[in-house]
């Protein structure tokens, strides 16, 4: 079949070799995604709502704590491994690769660098087993000025009472435990913000309407609204008036993250870009005949190529305990631009039909879209990396 072929060329060992543990894994979790995960794209989409038997299932294979030790009932492996699972997901899905994405490198790594051995005794098993985790830091008028944080926390006795709202925020409605910015003393600037560790079920905890999106849409987006709610002293992650290094340093994960959704999502697109260039004819004769055709095939699959090389080696210099931010930065400004002009072109060698909600193209360029926007927008990767080479 020519999917199969398309298939057996596009997984070909990349440069940055993976070992036989990860190609095994690998193959498991885009067996998962094929069988399970992309008969259910459509009708997730449509709705704008997430299985939740998927959700068991990810759980079940252990994708929600893939670097979590196995003394918590982790994986015991790696970010690399964490970086792969997203962009097999996403190459099906990209809302099932941003549900493990937010679980395994902002909420679970938060928790492993900076959580206490009690909150990690507390938290982690059920991180692995049972909860999804979100991440909780934009606020209406906090975007890429990240700690014009307007929540408030206040220390009263051995509680925190918190005000204040949350927008955009990713796994809101499917999560149990929430790592949550605010701010202990608005006047102390980014000193004051604390990051908190805020369950679901806490007295004055709600979370808001779902977001209807353009694209990711099975995904939950939701606003979370603080009313005196009370969060016990010892959920402090961290330490008070730490949470803007929390942020910072979780974030710089993250972003490879989403370079892995991004990568993902490309290829997807690609993948059913030369399946219908070999099938559609035009004037007698396939349209992969035609160079034009060729022509930007070829430059979607070196793009699409180059996306993936960065994505892994920003994952093997954060495993290896080098520093990464900027290759962080370029990996997700760089692969989400791949994805957008890949899933475009993509869109276009189907012509009107990829125009159509019948065909898949559409929605991977819908997904396409958020890698610019969201985890640091794509002008916030551009001034870090401008930072980073002039020495500023």
């Amino acid at each position: 079949m020519a999917e199969a072929t398309l298939e057996k060329a596009s997984a070909r060992p990349p440069l940055v070799a993976l070992t036989e543990d990860e190609q095994l894994f690998r193959d498991n979790v885009r067996q998962f995604a094929e069988e399970r995960v992309r008969p259910l794209v459509k009708e997730m989409d449509d709705k704008g709502v997430f299985d939740h038997g998927l959700i068991n299932d990810f759980f079940q294979l252990g994708l929600m704590g893939i670097e979590v030790p196995e003394e918590f009932g982790g994986a015991g492996g790696s970010f690399f491994e964490a970086v792969i699972a997203v962009e097999e997901l996403s190459r099906v899905d990209a809302s099932a690769g941003v549900v493990v994405d937010v679980q395994n490198t902002l909420v679970n790594n938060a928790l492993l660098r900076w959580g206490n051995a009690e909150q990690k005794r507390r938290y982690l098993p059920r991180m692995t087993a049972e909860w999804v985790g979100a991440y909780a830091l934009s606020e209406a008028g906090s975007g890429s000025d990240a700690f014009a944080l307007q929540t408030r926390a206040e220390l009263r006795g051995s509680e925190y009472i918190l005000n204040g709202r949350k927008l955009w925020i990713t796994n809101a409605r499917e999560a149990g435990l929430f790592v949550l910015l605010a701010t202990i003393d608005p006047s102390a600037g980014y000193r004051g913000i604390t990051a908190f560790l805020v369950e679901k079920d806490s007295p004055g905890f709600t979370v808001g309407k779902k977001e209807d999106k353009l694209g990711i849409r099975a995904s939950s987006t939701c606003e979370l609204i603080l009313e005196d709610c009370r969060v016990p002293r010892e959920n402090v992650l961290g330490e008070a008036g730490k949470g803007y290094k929390i942020a910072i340093e979780t974030l710089n994960e993250g972003r490879i993250g989403i370079g892995a959704q991004m990568a993902g999502v490309a290829r997807g697109a690609f993948e059913y870009a030369v399946k219908y260039a070999k099938e559609r004819k035009q004037f007698g004769k396939p349209i992969s005949d035609f160079q034009g055709i060729q022509f930007q095939l070829a430059q979607m699959a070196t793009e699409i190529e180059a996306a993936r090389m960065m994505v892994y080696n920003a994952a093997r210099m954060k495993d290896a305990g080098l520093d990464f931010v900027k290759e962080a930065a370029m990996t997700k400004l760089f692969c989400s631009q791949v994805a957008e002009r890949v899933t475009s072109l993509a869109v276009e060698i189907y012509g009107g039909y990829g125009f159509t909600r019948d065909y898949p193209v559409e929605k991977y360029w819908r997904d396409s879209k958020i890698g610019k926007i969201y985890e640091g927008t794509s002008n916030m990767q551009l001034q870090t990396i401008a930072k980073m080479i002039l020495g500023k």
